[in-house]
C-alpha cells in the first residue's frame, strides 16, 4: 500500500469515526480507510498519539473509563438534544457504550443526578448550569425532589463555630454526627452490638473492612464505605463493585443497589430544639451544616 502523509491519516481516521460511529481500531482503521501501521508508525509512532492528534480516545474491552470523559461527553449529548437522554439516545450519539456509566451508577435513571453531584462535587456547576438546569426541570417535573421552603429569617450561623447535631441518648456520641468523620466514629463505637468486628480502617476506598455476623457462629467479611448521606456514594463516584455496604448516618437513596445500614434509625435522638426566628415566631427545625 502507498504511503500517506500525517494529514491524510489523520483525515482517514476522522472519516473512519464518521463513517463507523466510534473510533476505529487499528484493524477497522486498515480496512475501511487502509491505514497501515506503518503509516501510524512513521508520523505518530504509536495509534494512540495518533488518536489524540486527531482529538479521539479509543477505550479498548477491559479499559477503565475515567470520570471526567463520560461527564463531558454525557452533558455534551444532553446540550445537544436539550434533554436527558434516553439509553438508546446515548447508545447512538456517545462515543462509550453505556457499560462505564452502568458500573458507577447501577441503573440509567441514577445517572442525571450522579452527574448533578459530580458537577456539584469538582466545581462545575457554573460551567455546566444549562446542563445542572435541564436536570432540574426533569426531576421537577417527575416529582423526584421535594420542595422544601426554608424559613423567612433564620439566625446567624456563626463561621468560625463547630455545627452540633442534635442531643443522642444511650450513645458513646454525646452529639448526632453531621459529617462523614462523626458518622465513623459512631459506626466504630456501635460496630460490636450490630455485629460488626472491624477488621481495618483506611484512607481511600472502601473505608474499613469487617467480619459481619450473619447467622449464628457464622461471619462474613464485608467491604464497608462510610458516608454522611447515602446518596454521597454516587457523590464521590465509587465504584458499586469495590464495596458491600453503605453505612450512613441518614439513607437518602432509595434506589441503591447495596445493602445500606442507617445509623439514624438505630439511635434515640432528642427532640430538635424549636428554631427561634428573629421576627419572634418559632419554626420547626434546625438549620443543616453548611
Amino acid at each position: 500500500m502507498p504511503t500517506m502523509t500525517k494529514d491524510e491519516v489523520k483525515a482517514a481516521i476522522l472519516a473512519s469515526v464518521a463513517k463507523l460511529g466510534h473510533v476505529p481500531s487499528r484493524a477497522e482503521l486498515l480496512k475501511e480507510a487502509g491505514v497501515t501501521p506503518r503509516n501510524i508508525r512513521k508520523h505518530f509512532g504509536t495509534y494512540r498519539s495518533a488518536l489524540e492528534a486527531c482529538g479521539q480516545e479509543r477505550n479498548g474491552a477491559g479499559k477503565k473509563v475515567l470520570m471526567l470523559p463520560l461527564f463531558q461527553d454525557w452533558t455534551g449529548i444532553v446540550r445537544r438534544l436539550n434533554k436527558i437522554p434516553t439509553l438508546v439516545d446515548y447508545e447512538q450519539l456517545s462515543r462509550y457504550s453505556v457499560r462505564p456509566l452502568l458500573r458507577v451508577f447501577s441503573t440509567w435513571a441514577n445517572v442525571p443526578d450522579g452527574m448533578k453531584l459530580y458537577a456539584e462535587g469538582q466545581g462545575l456547576a457554573d460551567e455546566y448550569k444549562d446542563v445542572l438546569d435541564v436536570i432540574a426541570n426533569r426531576t421537577s417535573r417527575e416529582g423526584d425532589v421535594p420542595k422544601v421552603s426554608a424559613p423567612t429569617s433564620v439566625p446567624k450561623i456563626l463561621k468560625d463555630r463547630p455545627m452540633y447535631g442534635p442531643l443522642l441518648e444511650g450513645c458513646p456520641l454525646v452529639f448526632a454526627p453531621t459529617n462523614e468523620a462523626g458518622v465513623l466514629y459512631l459506626f466504630g463505637a456501635m460496630s460490636e452490638r450490630l455485629g460488626f468486628l472491624v477488621l481495618m480502617v483506611q484512607t481511600g476506598f472502601p473505608d474499613c473492612e469487617a467480619m459481619r455476623v450473619v447467622a449464628e457462629n457464622r461471619l462474613q467479611r464485608v467491604k464497608v464505605e462510610v458516608e454522611y448521606q447515602s446518596l454521597n456514594f454516587l457523590k464521590h463516584m465509587h465504584d458499586l463493585t469495590g464495596a458491600d455496604m453503605i453505612v450512613c448516618w441518614e439513607h437518602n437513596w432509595p434506589e441503591c443497589p447495596l445493602d445500606v445500614l442507617e445509623l439514624k434509625t438505630l439511635v434515640g435522638t432528642r427532640q430538635t430544639l424549636p428554631l427561634i426566628c428573629a421576627d419572634n415566631t418559632d419554626q420547626v427545625g434546625s438549620p443543616k451544616s453548611p
